[in-house]
């Protein structure tokens, strides 16, 4: 999945132009209920400003708050100007960088601001992965990593007719032994399935009905 099939369209982003001041900036944040805006000059991309930006600066100058809010304009506290998108990113490799920043600007090769990307939906890409949003059954196991494990995996599971909700492996490595989180609808022939499975040299490691 790549950036731009996930990201938050110009047209549905909340922004403020450079020269805006905070206290704008700040009630377009607490009306939206967010802690980040892209800055822009004109339709170009220049940078971030956060609600924990606002308050910093704030405490930093000592200023009179209603001072500070109406003397003070979005691009005097510019933050995240290089951490920016171009769209044809792999989404997975944004997900430890939004770990501590609330948004990530996408923009083309003209610098023109076209949408964002949020902490929220790499969140909610990492929930779907993992099928948190439906119910059923979630299978943990290992197995050992050899050639066409998870071919033998999916063939056992049409062979139960089963649906597959989600399907994540960890430890790609060189190590021998892969962790596999599997989430199927729930059915009646669990048991048959759970069997086939160890039958077949996949250790079972937890059951869960979520």
């Amino acid at each position: 999945m790549f950036v731009k099939s996930i990201m938050i369209p110009r047209y549905k982003c909340v922004t403020a132009q450079q020269d805006e001041a905070l206290h704008s900036v700040l009630e377009k944040l607490d009306g939206n209920e967010i802690d980040g805006v892209p800055v822009l000059d004109g339709d170009k991309y220049v940078g971030v400003v956060t609600r924990h930006g606002i308050y910093q600066q704030y405490f930093e100058t000592g200023n009179n708050k209603d001072e500070f809010l109406q003397n003070t304009t979005a691009k005097d506290i510019l933050t995240l100007q290089e951490q920016i998108l171009h769209g044809s990113e792999i989404f997975e490799s944004t997900f430890v960088k939004l770990k501590d920043i609330p948004l990530m600007a996408v923009i083309d090769e003209y610098d023109r601001f076209q949408g964002i990307v949020t902490r929220s939906d790499a969140l909610d890409q990492f929930q779907s992965a993992f099928g948190v949003h439906r119910e059923g059954v979630r299978i943990a196991f290992t197995s050992v990593e050899t050639e066409g494990r998870i071919a033998r995996l999916a063939d056992i599971a049409h062979q139960f007719h089963e649906h597959i909700i989600s399907l994540v492996t960890f430890d790609e490595t060189d190590k021998l032994v892969r962790r596999i989180v599997m989430k199927i609808e729930k059915k009646d022939n669990i048991d048959r399935f759970i069997k086939k499975l160890e039958d077949s040299g996949f250790r079972i490691l937890d059951i869960h009905e979520v």
